[in-house]
């Protein structure tokens, strides 16, 4: 129930923005914390106190950070039954075959959120993404997804010709990236498919510039059918 000391908030609503806030600064001290979440600092020193106790955040040098049960907790977490058990095997033969990063991607809040990265073999693309987990929509992996979900997803203003090349992507079931958010990155990216055929993420390999992409396309849809089958259930 909303308290006098959350500023109307609920005590839940407090605690879950004191984690947001820490995400996005990875590391805070009270006082800025407090600030950010508009909080009274003895509210907020309260709820990170709890939060600390059950190892929702932890302290540091720093002030606080996001703790280790959470990210237990996230690791769990999957849009779709047998996700990841279905992929993972799949993402390490296709790591090998392609020596390219693997990845197992979905769509939440108009971002691609990368579930998994299967490492492939050392080419200086892995350090220039640093494996980082939330990238716009507008990926391949973003692009597969968004050309298969509703119309009305809410996006905001979406790039010239973008209608065009959903149904592109669409009819040949395969997105790309040509170096379109990081310089000397490309990315192939394919759906992954659920009963129904309603697609449930996008499988996507990562590699350096000047490789051919359509060749690579191949091997990534053959990877995804693999992958869509056994979300099938066959």
């Amino acid at each position: 129930m909303p308290s006098a000391d959350t500023g109307g908030r609920s005590v839940l609503e407090g605690a879950f923005a004191l984690l947001g806030a820490l995400e996005r600064a990875q590391v805070a001290g009270l006082t800025r914390l407090a600030a950010d979440c508009g909080l009274p600092k003895t509210t907020a020193y309260r709820l990170l106190d709890q939060l600390a106790e059950l190892g929702a955040v932890e302290r540091c040098a720093g002030g606080y950070r996001v703790g280790p049960r959470l990210f237990r907790l996230g690791q769990r977490w999957q849009p779709h039954p047998g996700l990841r058990a279905a992929a993972s095997e799949s993402a390490r033969r296709l790591a090998e075959v392609t020596g390219a990063m693997v990845g197992v991607n979905v769509l939440r809040e108009g971002q691609t959120l990368v579930l998994d990265w299967t490492p492939g073999a050392p080419d200086g693309v892995r350090d220039q993404l640093r494996l980082d987990a939330v990238w716009p929509w507008f990926t391949a992996a973003g692009k597969v997804l968004v050309a298969g979900a509703h119309p009305r997803l809410p996006l905001g203003p979406q790039p010239a010709g973008w209608r065009r090349e959903a149904a592109v992507i669409r009819e040949d079931g395969v997105a790309f990236d040509r170096e379109e958010l990081v310089p000397g990155v490309c990315c192939v990216a394919v759906p992954l498919r659920g009963p129904g055929g309603r697609t449930v993420a996008a499988l996507s390999v990562v590699t350096g510039a000047g490789r051919r992409l359509d060749r690579l396309a191949d091997v990534v849809q053959r990877a995804g059918t693999t992958i869509s089958a056994g979300l099938r259930g066959r």
